[in-house]
């Protein structure tokens, strides 16, 4: 997959891209990012990429002359023909007026071959390169940037660690927070204490020792009964998923087992706080 950053500071994502799972996948072959400098795409001499809105308002806005020109450059499939004839390519704006940038948005973005991604900056971005430009609008979260870089970075890595190969065990995405997919029926190359997030948020973790400075790990995890670790971690996850995420459960893939769990984890509370 190749990952295309239309920015103005290429520098910002020297140190990043050069650590953990995304240098490996780029050593690996997986994927390939390419930096573009929109202040090479300008033709006076202050290299300006800026200027006020028209109307009025305070801050600077990104102009639109550099972006276009720096799509032309990198022969983007025009925006009509990427929607309308589903080209494995697409162009989003890193923007605070997206849609929310969330774990299904990664995953569709992981099934193309090319993702363009424009770093907005100042306060804002010409709405010509939104209307005719990108094909989307992605936020990171409901708090504004100084810029898209970040958001860019954040959307980079998790539509990498989707990649087939990206992770060491293709497994561990199934298990993690926010992850949609389940255990595939006959898998047996994953323990049966296991539990598939389903959407809900991950179950905690435990490692040695079993007892560190008069905390202890939960008995259940040391038994060796892999159906009551199962059940107990899915406990566990629905209950941090109420807890701290409650809007996530209605979208949640639940089995009647989970419904009965959290059932008994509200009447557990309601008592606790009755």
């Amino acid at each position: 997959m190749r990952f295309d950053i239309l920015t103005i500071f290429p520098e910002f994502f020297r140190g990043p891209l050069e650590h953990g799972i995304v240098r490996r996948a780029r050593e690996a072959g997986l994927v390939e990012i390419a930096l573009h400098d929109l202040r090479a795409f300008t033709h006076d001499r202050h290299r300006t990429v800026d200027d006020r809105p028209f109307g009025g308002g305070e801050g600077m806005v990104l102009k639109p002359e550099p972006v276009f020109a720096c799509l032309e450059s990198l022969n983007v499939a025009p925006r009509r023909q990427r929607l309308e004839h589903c080209v494995t390519e697409s162009v989003v704006l890193t923007s605070a007026q997206g849609e929310l940038f969330r774990q299904s948005v990664a995953a569709k973005l992981a099934g193309l071959e090319r993702l363009v991604l424009i770093c907005g900056r100042y306060e804002g971005v010409d709405e010509r390169v939104s209307q005719f430009a990108a094909d989307r609008e992605i936020s990171v979260g409901d708090y504004v940037l100084s810029g898209g870089e970040l958001a860019a970075l954040i959307v980079v890595d998790a539509v990498t660690r989707l990649l087939p190969g990206a992770l060491g065990n293709a497994a561990s995405a199934w298990q993690e927070s926010f992850s949609p997919l389940g255990k595939a029926a006959g898998d047996d190359t994953l323990p049966d204490s296991t539990c598939a997030s389903g959407g809900l948020l991950d179950y905690p973790h435990y490692t040695r020792p079993a007892e560190f400075a008069g905390m202890r790990v939960p008995e259940v995890l040391l038994g060796g009964n892999h159906e009551e670790i199962r059940r107990w971690r899915r406990r566990q996850a629905l209950e941090k998923t109420l807890r701290n995420r409650p809007e996530l459960l209605p979208a949640a893939a639940l089995s009647e087992e989970d419904k009965e769990l959290l059932a008994e984890i509200r009447r557990t509370a309601d008592a606790a706080g009755s």
